[in-house]
């Protein structure tokens, strides 16, 4: 009796605390706190699949406990044969039914939400519209490219975006499958080696707001040992602001650096890091040469590795010994054999990109 109340004890804590951790979320990470045209329709589909299920899971419990206690044996009638309805016409056609209006009633918007996803032909275009704005993004081992090719520019790690409008993607893969998924706006969707895949996010406002204006994404495809560090931020921001900062990333240029210890930096990065590494956000080069993120802001940026709060100490983590921060990245060369005094003049260098 004591060891049946002790497992009732441990059976009510964890169901409580199931309880309480599905009420957690952060609004700029939690697919329950939709932040999008997208993320809304998905969070009302999910709504409506629960609402179903939990009526079915009702309905069949509410017949369980009727058909126990209205057909349970009696005393003195061991061996009366309740009356058998095999063969029932009504029952069999009730219980094909229900099911069957159930699956229409979760089909039909499913169906309708899939294909209004699946609507990309304003991006595709001959001539799109001025306003129409597509950004192609390519998935790497672990770290994401982000290009705007209506403008030119190219960036990595951060994605910005405008508020309130529809947003179109161009995905793909540079190596293995991965995924791309920003859980409070929308997705996700698979990023290929071999074929593109596109679709659309529309960024609230008001959810970028309450979110601070940053959203995490996160690849969804298990891809390595550093999958579940694969991740990036989105900055969602009013198209005033996303056009200045457009017009920034298209007019910066080379910097000039001046201090001492940064210009050291400087030498060390065109002797080893140039070759993978472009410093400015118009990038040039073919897809294929672009093997490393785009560090043309990289002062400018939300995270070290896209996964470190952005600060000098996490970067010379990062500089020193980056298997430790991303196991099976492709950071090669003279990681792991520069000393400290040329740790930190990178450090000052790679600090002193920015286009803000």
């Amino acid at each position: 009796m004591k060891k049946w109340l002790h497992s009732w004890r441990l059976l009510s804590l964890f169901g409580a605390m199931a309880f309480l951790l599905a009420g957690c979320g952060k609004p700029f990470l939690s697919t329950l706190q939709p932040a999008g045209e997208v993320a809304d329709k998905q969070y009302s589909l999910m709504l409506l699949s629960t609402a179903i299920m939990v009526f079915v899971v009702v309905v069949v419990t509410v017949i369980f406990v009727y058909v126990v206690i209205r057909f349970r044996q009696r005393k003195g009638q061991e061996n009366k044969i309740p009356k058998q309805v095999e063969g029932n016409h009504k029952l069999e056609i009730t219980w094909t039914v229900i099911p069957i209006i159930l699956l229409i009633i979760l089909a039909v918007p499913t169906v309708k939400a899939a294909f209004d996803l699946a609507d990309v032909k304003p991006m595709n275009k001959e001539k799109r519209d001025k306003d129409t704005l597509v950004v192609n993004v390519r998935a790497n081992l672990y770290w994401w490219e982000f290009e705007y090719p209506d403008y030119g520019v190219i960036t990595s790690q951060d994605l910005v975006v405008p508020t309130d409008e529809r947003v179109y993607f161009n995905l793909k893969a540079s190596d293995v499958k991965h995924s791309f998924w920003i859980p409070a706006v929308g997705g996700k969707m698979d990023t290929n080696t071999d074929n593109k895949n596109q679709f659309w996010l529309e960024f609230d406002q008001k959810g970028a707001e309450k979110a601070g204006g940053i959203f995490y994404g996160k690849c969804a495809e298990l891809c390595g040992p550093s999958h579940a560090l694969m991740d990036f931020k989105v900055k969602a921001v009013p198209r005033e602001e996303f056009n200045q900062w457009i017009e920034k990333m298209k007019n910066a240029t080379k910097p000039v650096v001046t201090d001492p210890v940064a210009k050291q930096g400087e030498e060390i990065f065109n002797k080893s890091c140039i070759g993978c590494h472009a410093v400015t956000p118009v990038d040039k080069r073919p897809e294929q040469a672009r093997t490393a993120p785009n560090l043309g802001n990289f002062g400018d940026r939300e995270r070290i590795a896209g996964i470190l709060e952005h600060n000098e100490e996490n970067l010379k983590k990062w500089l020193k010994d980056p298997e430790s921060v991303k196991p099976g990245n492709k950071m090669t060369g003279t990681y792991g054999q520069l000393t400290d005094e040329q740790v930190d003049a990178l450090t000052k260098y790679l600090m002193s990109l920015k286009v803000e």
